[in-house]
């Protein structure tokens, strides 16, 4: 470096200081948005929306709220930044005596309405309120911290268990954080893994139409498996999780077996094994060891055996730049919170060749995830 060249900067112009500021404000700022999305969820704003006929004006949903008029214009601040977000909509209309503005759902709020039952609809209330909980923010507000340490575990404790001092979904979590967040952090692992079962199911059904059986590791309370049992009634499934979930599902259906165990130390015998959203939250040795394991408990490929791995599927050159940043997003989260990761292609072949697998193929995308069919 040529002597003072550190002391000296390129000087943007004027067009490009303005829009460097407006960038700086909306990234400095854009938790205020996740935050916005926390506080309608814990007011029950898109649940009033929909109790009201799928749209409101404000006054009707600050009487559905129980909201005090004085805060009638701080609400409608709190409305705009959801409809900007893509939230709510906003849709008004003039009777001549003047506008009124009306809030209507959009497909992201329809799937934070509570207390509804319909086909593919797993509410995800309990996801926004642990991504925004403070013990996910005191884990990223500590990240330069937990950068700066240089630690000599393998894999490295991560941010999230740095801070409090134990893993996420971890039997030690409840006593060690708080027994209402751990609830609400697995409540939040099931409304994540389930929402969008019925599209996997319609969208990829040569995956699942030739199977006999099959086994759901890490498959909760059985949701995703019923599923399978009603789109493919002649598929015999077995549900694996660990003991501290298995033991809670109430044994009512008779087409699921439920297996209480560890993925790391055998898995169910079956002609397929099935891992959604599970491998995202480990890291590369980790998930060798899981996949390995698979490997044991399926058939030959002439047999039919495969694994299929619903994860996401990061690919910069083929997606949408705003899906693209949702994966980078949950990329960060996996980062802070979990020792896990989200992974372009060539990192999920070096995995599944890494666990002996000899081949694979991408069955579907679907969103920002996809879908693999891996072969022993």
């Amino acid at each position: 470096m040529a002597p003072g060249q550190g002391n000296t900067i390129e000087v943007p112009t004027d067009a490009e200081l303005l829009q460097a500021q407006a960038d700086l404000w909306r990234h400095s700022f854009s938790y205020l948005t996740s935050l916005a999305l926390r506080c309608a969820v814990k007011l029950g704003v898109p649940t009033a929306i929909h109790r009201l006929g799928g749209a409101a004006s404000l006054a009707d949903l600050m009487a559905a709220l129980s909201l005090p008029a004085s805060k009638l214009p701080f609400v409608r601040r709190l409305m705009r930044v959801l409809v900007v977000a893509g939230v709510l909509a906003d849709t008004t209309s003039s009777d001549g005596a003047g506008v009124e503005r009306c809030y209507r759902l959009t497909p992201l709020s329809r799937i934070l309405v509570d207390g509804v039952a319909a086909d593919d609809h797993h509410v995800q209330t309990s996801f926004v309120l642990t991504a925004t909980s403070r013990q996910y923010l005191e884990a990223a507000l500590a990240l330069d911290e937990w950068l700066r340490k240089d630690v000599a575990l393998a894999p490295a404790p991560s941010p999230f268990e740095d801070a409090h001092g134990a893993p996420l979904f971890d039997d030690a979590t409840a006593l060690a954080i708080d027994p209402e967040f751990d609830a609400a952090a697995n409540d939040a692992l099931a409304a994540h893994d389930n929402l969008g079962v019925g599209t996997l199911l319609r969208e990829c059904r040569d995956v699942f139409a030739g199977l006999r059986s099959l086994t759901d590791c890490c498959g909760g309370d059985g949701t995703t498996a019923r599923a399978i049992v009603r789109a493919f009634p002649h598929i015999k499934v077995t549900v694996l999780d660990l003991p501290k979930v298995i033991d809670k599902v109430p044994k009512v259906d008779g087409a699921i077996d439920y297996v209480a165990g560890d993925l790391f130390h055998g898995v169910p015998p079956a002609q397929a094994v099935l891992l959604k959203l599970v491998l995202h939250f480990w890291g590369d040795d980790d998930c060798v060891k899981i996949l390995g394991e698979c490997k044991k408990a399926i058939p030959p490929r002439d047999k039919g055996g495969k694994v299929i791995v619903v994860d996401i599927l990061m690919a910069p050159d083929s997606l949408e730049p705003a899906m693209f940043e949702t994966q980078v997003l949950m990329d960060m989260a996996m980062m802070v919170n979990t020792r896990g990761r989200q992974r372009e292609e060539g990192e999920w072949r070096d995995l599944f060749l890494g666990a002996g697998f000899s081949d694979y193929k991408i069955a579907k995308k679907l969103g920002a995830r996809a879908v693999f069919e891996v072969y022993p």
